[in-house]
């Protein structure tokens, strides 16, 4: 299996970058909980081993591999809560979620490397879009693997908040197990009523709001 390596970094730092930042958010597609980008400025000379898109890490790993990000490198979280969410839909809102991660970096980045195919209009700094850019660059892996862990975190702490919904194990994601709690227990103020799973309850429950 093929590790992302520093490529994309090294491109950039050849084309006069300073500082390259890797960008990238988790928590599209869940039905609860917010949307979290991670934006990390790597030290090339004290770089975590074993970086890799979160997805292909256990749990453990991933806390690991965060732990040593966070004390390795520069960094920011931002999150994006439910009622922008649907506000702006999960597209618009994911992108704002990088764009709070890259603006609260301590050292502005000379260019940044965004997961996906697109550079949020909205960035502010020179950027690059690279499809699935979190098994390519290092930066945007380390960028997963931190917003995946900090995303987590919230779900589990939302978990004890509502119980019966499994969050600190499906992190809000549509399981079956989630989809039947929301038959069971009804839809609480941390689901994304513009996702149609809720919308669709809460029709049915005459519930719904404009």
């Amino acid at each position: 299996m093929n590790l992302p390596d520093d490529s994309f970094e090294r491109l950039a730092w050849a084309r006069g970058a300073r500082i390259v930042a890797g960008v990238d958010e988790v928590g599209r597609g869940p039905l609860a909980g917010p949307v979290t980008a991670a934006a990390v400025v790597l030290d090339p000379g004290n770089v975590p081993e074993g970086l890799n898109d979160s997805k292909q890490l256990t749990g453990k790993r991933r806390e690991a591999l965060a732990a040593r990000i966070m004390a390795q490198s520069h960094w920011s979280v931002a999150h994006v809560e439910v009622a922008d969410i649907d506000r702006l839909n999960i597209y618009h809102a994911s992108h704002l979620a990088m764009c709070r991660a890259v603006a609260g970096l301590l050292h502005v980045p000379c260019h940044v490397l965004v997961d996906g195919n697109r550079v949020p209009k909205d960035l502010g700094r020179p950027a690059e879009a690279i499809i699935k850019g979190d098994a390519r660059s290092i930066s945007i892996a380390a960028a997963s693997i931190l917003a995946k862990v900090l995303r987590d975190r919230i779900m589990v702490d939302l978990a004890q908040q509502h119980p019966g919904y499994g969050w600190d194990v499906n992190a809000g994601y549509p399981t079956p197990a989630h989809k039947q709690a929301l038959l069971d227990l009804g839809v609480t103020p941390h689901h994304r009523r513009s996702f149609r799973p809720i919308h669709n309850i809460l029709c049915k429950d005459g519930s719904a709001s404009v």
